[in-house]
């Protein structure tokens, strides 16, 4: 859009009236006969539109469905639309949410549900993140500033920390036993994806969690509590090798498109432009 604008030398409600009627014409050819795997997220896009649900066909990369706001009651005219195309589902990623899983498990009983392995990482991340703040609340003097800061050396996974910072690190986790423990269970996890079978993964998922409640840490006694409620989810990942790599991707081109317009006053048009973000910037689409 502000290519075009500035190309042609035309203002941004112009270029706008000129491209919404081709948007139009490309949603027109949406089908949904053919899905057979499905992402569902929402992104934040400011105070005042706050939020919207998104589905992703996973094997194109395009927004097959978008409704304002958020929660399993969002998705009542994508269930209907499925029915009419007759769309059989293998599988749909999705993060741990209690409301997508039962509306996908009352809508598509066949589907398998895949608890996406990115929202998984997150929530260990934010586990952590959170035991680190409350041990710098508690800590005092040296203990304090070795702690207090160091959110980045914690987070990153050890396999891509520079060399010059793994002394930074273990002098840090040196300092606190509880933080070192959860530490090293949060490197473990990502094991759980390499395991040669769906019994194997089973088997590592109880047994770190296991470890988990064991450190009497409350925070990882919560977090192994929750893996455990959604064990079916994740270990479906081995059958269905499916993530939400791809919406993470669009959620990240959405805010740079919403940043660089400055937001979209027209919701008709911004929701067209979701469904047509696939294409590329030279088919004239944004």
């Amino acid at each position: 859009m502000a290519d075009v604008a500035q190309v042609t030398g035309l203002g941004w409600d112009t270029v706008k009236d000129i491209i919404k009627p081709f948007l139009k014409r490309t949603l027109k050819k949406l089908s949904y006969r053919d899905i057979k795997h499905l992402a569902i997220d929402e992104i934040y896009v400011g105070r005042k539109k706050k939020f919207y649900t998104l589905v992703i066909d996973l094997d194109t990369g395009q927004i097959i469905y978008v409704a304002h706001g958020r929660g399993a009651g969002c998705l009542r005219g994508f269930w209907r639309r499925l029915r009419l195309a007759k769309a059989k589902i293998a599988a749909v990623s999705m993060d741990m949410s209690a409301a997508y899983w039962k509306a996908v498990r009352a809508h598509l009983p066949e589907a398998a549900v895949v608890f996406d392995k990115f929202h998984i990482v997150k929530l260990v991340n934010e586990k952590l993140d959170d035991l680190r703040r409350a041990l710098v609340r508690e800590a005092e003097g040296i203990l304090k500033t070795k702690i207090k800061g160091w959110r980045f050396l914690l987070l990153t996974r050890r396999d891509n920390l520079p060399e010059d910072k793994m002394h930074d690190l273990d002098t840090v986790l040196k300092f606190n036993q509880p933080l070192a423990m959860a530490y090293y269970l949060k490197e473990e996890l990502f094991l759980l994806w390499d395991q040669p079978s769906r019994q194997a993964m089973s088997n590592f998922l109880k047994s770190w969690c296991r470890r988990a409640m064991a450190t009497k840490i409350q925070k990882l006694i919560t977090l192994a509590k929750t893996l455990l409620r959604h064990m079916g989810g994740i270990l479906s990942w081995f059958t269905h090798r499916i993530n939400s790599g791809r919406m993470e991707g669009i959620n990240n081109k959405i805010r740079t498109m919403t940043r660089s317009a400055y937001g979209y006053r027209d919701e008709t048009f911004f929701i067209l432009k979701l469904f047509n973000l696939h294409l590329s910037r030279q088919e004239l689409v944004g």
